[in-house]
């Protein structure tokens, strides 16, 4: 039974809802990761069970003709997280301030410099993602952070694929311009 697609499992959870379980088992580690990097613990142990909870409850809107329901429950996740936007911007800037607070491996000189200009550089990409617009940053995390295919973010999102690469594209642009003001200053 552990091969099961996992359309097959949730196809099955209508006559033995305990199945759903094996959805969890199978994903909530992921989930977890990517709703720590957007929130933080406290509030990912909480959004995780929420998650779980409304896939369970939506399960029969699920398109079976999808063997993974881990782009299914990103896309449940980050609709949660729009609820969280403010804790999120603290998030990213927190995590920013903690790389570039890493301690070099040595102590030469290349690695001082590096961890250097990491102190000044990191805050302001946290603060640039913080800057997108929320559709922007979804698209980009997903995609950067739980390395998510354009398709798989398009279900995810529930959005064309073609929508997905523009969301990236104007992300890019934006830490782009990041980049050159940086290199003027």
């Amino acid at each position: 039974m552990g091969s099961e697609s996992d359309a097959g499992v949730i196809r099955s959870s209508f006559d033995e809802p305990a199945r759903f379980g094996e959805i969890f088992d199978r994903h909530a580690t992921v989930v977890f990761r990517y709703l720590v990097r957007r929130v933080g613990v406290d509030d990912a142990e909480l959004l995780l069970g929420d998650v779980f909870r409304v896939a369970f409850e939506k399960r029969a809107t699920y398109d079976d003709e999808r063997p993974s329901a881990r782009p299914w429950l990103y896309g449940i996740a980050t609709n949660l997280l729009a609820h969280q936007r403010r804790s999120e911007a603290r998030r990213i800037a927190a995590t920013a301030r903690l790389l570039a607070g890493q301690a070099p491996l040595d102590d030469s000189t290349d690695q001082v410099v590096a961890r250097l200009d990491a102190l000044e550089l990191w805050p302001r990409v946290a603060e640039a993602v913080a800057l997108l617009p929320e559709v922007e940053r979804d698209t980009l995390l997903l995609y950067v952070w739980e390395e998510l295919s354009y398709d798989e973010i398009a279900t995810a999102l529930d959005i064309p694929v073609g929508t997905v690469r523009s969301r990236l594209n104007r992300a890019r642009l934006s830490l782009r311009e990041l980049r050159t003001s940086i290199g003027r200053q």
